[in-house]
């Protein structure tokens, strides 16, 4: 079996013997951890990050050069994953705790700066890497928090039957979370649910799972014929939340019987009601049972789709992907960011139709990064929809302003095609295929501009060359049928008749005379 990848440490401080002091305080490897490396200022333990990237860095505030918020500011943004501990020697509470904003996992005073200190530090910030499992397996458990830590890493259970009666004594669980994904002011949000959840959740013991920046989970102890109560509660207690404003989202697991489950319903039930959420923006409350039933598949296509687009039959394509998209904001199984990424494949693909079209796309070039980049910074599915379907209202406007110059310029193109290939089989979609129209646009354009549809445009022309070869006695009216698009001798003469108001024969006499 491999070893386990130790949690790698940055320590970041201007301090020589502060630096010394934090390898000193704590038994490193030990406790499962490694240092990688030390820094005086941000812009050194930058250059160290670049190279070999920590899980947990250690700062100082007040640095030289670049200092530990600024510092904080710059991993947060281009290493996410990374969890930063505070150091300070400020006594300011609400100074400190205003670098919580940029998402630091802790913080600590420099005076209490001493090894049970550091540690319980690191260990929070290791709660936060959730992909990183450090080694408990030869590790004692003595409390709750540390029988559901060892539960959650995923290890094998083990027997803690008087721990578990001693802190759970009903005979179910729950777990819950608390979403502050969309709350704005989250300092304030925060300190007020601390300061209510007990009271929310005086019938029942607690505990905390996982504890982030924009969510907390929890597991709670109940019976079974509390848990309807419990799902009143918390209801109850979201629908206040929304009433003063607070975008908060509660999401409430199904009851199970053993406490060696808990991995399993955290990751079938709190983890698949984490990634729905996407899809219920205006929702203050989600749990499985609740949700509504999945569309059936759709049958939308994209090559089908391109192929309609083509052919210019752009309101029926429209109309397709509209549907389609209506469908999408209803698929809540669909995963985030496959959401996003059809969304924007659609729209690269539109963008690369119309410049195949030869459609002018100098403004739509521009803002299709726009369009990307609001694509991505939604936070819920009918925001993507609405900017998604901006970028089609664009689209729509483009291909008609444009389509009104191109049909003009075309047209004396089209009529003379008509006029030059009048005696062979041509049909309106042929004739729409071979421009590049819409066969709907073309049929209202003959209409409006010439009082006729195009099959009587199409006679009206092969009439006309009838008569002129009429003229000539030494040509047979069957051939001329023949000689002006009528492979049907007695067709022809139905349609001269009707629009000479005399057969071809008596028309010849005439013209002869």
């Amino acid at each position: 079996m491999m070893e386990q990848e130790r949690c790698k440490v940055l320590i970041v401080d201007d301090e020589v013997l502060i630096r010394q002091g934090i390898r000193h305080y704590v038994n490193w490897d030990e406790e499962g951890f490694v240092i990688i490396g030390e820094a005086s200022n941000g812009e050194e333990a930058l250059n160290i990050i670049e190279k070999t990237p920590p899980h947990i860095i250690i700062t100082d505030i007040v640095m030289p050069i670049m200092d530990g918020i600024e510092l904080t500011k710059k991993v947060k943004e281009e290493y996410p994953e990374i969890e930063v501990i505070i150091l300070s020697s400020f006594s300011d509470f609400d100074y400190v705790r205003s670098t919580f904003q940029s998402g630091v996992a802790d913080y600590i005073l420099k005076p209490k700066l001493e090894g049970p200190e550091l540690l319980r530090a690191l260990k929070q910030a290791l709660r936060r890497l959730p992909n990183f499992d450090l080694d408990l397996s030869n590790q004692s458990i003595t409390t709750t928090e540390d029988w559901i830590r060892y539960l959650m890493a995923g290890y094998e259970p083990i027997n803690q039957k008087q721990l578990e009666y001693e802190s759970f004594p009903k005979s179910h669980f729950c777990l819950m979370e608390i979403d502050l994904k969309l709350v704005k002011d989250i300092h304030k949000v925060k300190k007020n649910i601390m300061e209510q959840l007990p009271y929310v959740l005086a019938d029942f013991n607690y505990y905390p799972i996982l504890l982030e920046d924009r969510s907390f989970s929890y597991i709670i102890n109940i019976d079974k014929e509390e848990f309807s109560s419990l799902i009143a509660t918390i209801k109850k207690v979201a629908g206040k939340s929304e009433k003063i404003g607070h975008s908060i989202i509660w999401l409430l697991g199904e009851p199970f019987k053993e406490m060696a489950q808990l991995k399993k319903h955290y990751e079938d039930e709190l983890k698949r009601l984490r990634s729905y959420r996407f899809y219920f923006p205006e929702q203050n409350f989600l749990m499985l049972r609740e949700l509504p039933e999945v569309p059936e598949e759709s049958s939308f296509e994209l090559n089908r789709f391109i192929d309609v687009f083509k052919r210019r039959d752009f309101e029926k394509a429209f109309e397709e992907l509209n549907q389609y998209t209506e469908y999408l904001t209803h698929q809540y199984t669909v995963n985030e960011n496959e959401f996003k990424a059809i969304l924007g494949n659609i729209i690269f693909n539109i963008t690369l139709l119309l410049e195949g079209m030869k459609f002018d796309l100098n403004q739509m070039q521009q803002d299709r990064y726009q369009y990307f980049a609001m694509l991505n910074e939604a936070d819920n599915s009918k925001s993507a929809k609405d900017c998604f379907t901006n970028f089609l209202e664009e689209v729509q406007n483009l291909i008609t302003s444009q389509m009104n110059t191109q049909n003009q310029s075309n047209m004396p193109q089209l009529l003379e095609y008509i006029d030059q290939h009048y005696n062979e089989p041509i049909s309106l979609a042929d004739l729409a295929n071979h421009f590049h129209f819409n066969p709907s646009y073309l049929s209202t354009y003959f209409s409006q501009h010439h009082g006729i549809g195009f099959n009587e445009y199409l006679n009206q022309i092969r009439i006309e060359k009838a008569k002129s070869y009429l003229e000539n006695k030494n040509v047979s009216i069957s051939e001329i049928s023949g000689f002006v698009g009528y492979s049907d001798h007695s067709y022809f003469c139905k349609v001269f008749k009707k629009m000479t108001g005399m057969s071809p024969s008596k028309y010849r006499k005439s013209s002869l005379i």
